[in-house]
């Protein structure tokens, strides 16, 4: 069984989040190039409001000029990792695994469709329903109002290099929803958007979201978590 690493940032600028995972991931590539066993890490924390868009996706789906941004005070970055645009939050639970694929199997869309069942299964928790749609990454929730309409309820975006894994997924929790009405969320226009406070129309406990995220993990990749406070920050 693989031991998986953990450290919650809490809440922390996007960009020093980003720096945090680069330096996991080059440690990781450089101990796979000498030969020796590497370790797995997984990251959660949340951010201030910030848009991020990935390498493919098209920056017309921001809706605001630069100066709108600083006027509702919201940073914007450009990435590397697949995916289109999508909003980060205070209330929502960001999840960055820096997992050395080797250790597991090498198929991206397999890594995926497992982030895709952590979420399905936290959610499952909590009696909602999470989907996947064809030919679209992420978790989504079907209107209860509406045929044939879908709200994303988790974003996904990752890169890899050499196997390793970094970027993750975005889960709405307890997130201001008015923010994603500046952008066109992953690109989808015919497409809605929700939070798990939503769906139950209640405010929820995030440390509790956050354990049983963690046991989901353990449960669907078969992996045991500990923490890890020598994670530099």
């Amino acid at each position: 069984m693989n031991t998986v690493f953990f450290k919650n940032l809490g809440l922390i600028d996007f960009e020093k989040a980003w720096k945090v995972q680069e330096g996991l991931m080059n440690s990781i590539i450089d101990t796979k190039r000498a030969g020796k066993k590497t370790k797995n890490y997984l990251l959660f924390c949340q951010h201030p409001h910030v848009y991020t868009l990935g390498k493919s996706g098209d920056s017309n789906n921001l809706l605001l000029s630069n100066k709108q941004m600083t006027d509702v005070g919201v940073d914007f970055y450009k990435t590397n990792r697949g995916g289109d645009i999508t909003y980060h939050g205070p209330g929502q639970l960001v999840v960055y695994p820096i997992f050395d694929l080797d250790n597991f199997f090498t198929d991206i869309h397999k890594y995926l469709r497992y982030l895709e069942d952590v979420v399905i299964n936290v959610l499952e928790t909590y009696g909602v329903v999470g989907v996947r749609l064809k030919k679209i990454t992420g978790v989504w929730i079907k209107d209860r109002g509406r045929e044939n309409y879908y709200k994303k309820i988790c974003a996904m975006g990752v890169r890899a290099s050499r196997w390793v894994t970094m970027h993750g997924l975005a889960f709405n929790i307890n997130v201001d929803l008015k923010y994603f009405n500046n952008i066109i969320p992953c690109g989808l226009s015919d497409m809605g958007v929700t939070s798990l406070s939503s769906e139950l129309e209640k405010k929820l406990n995030q440390m509790e979201v956050e354990e049983r995220m963690k046991c989901a993990f353990e449960e669907t990749f078969g992996v045991k978590i500990v923490n890890d406070e020598e994670v530099e920050v």
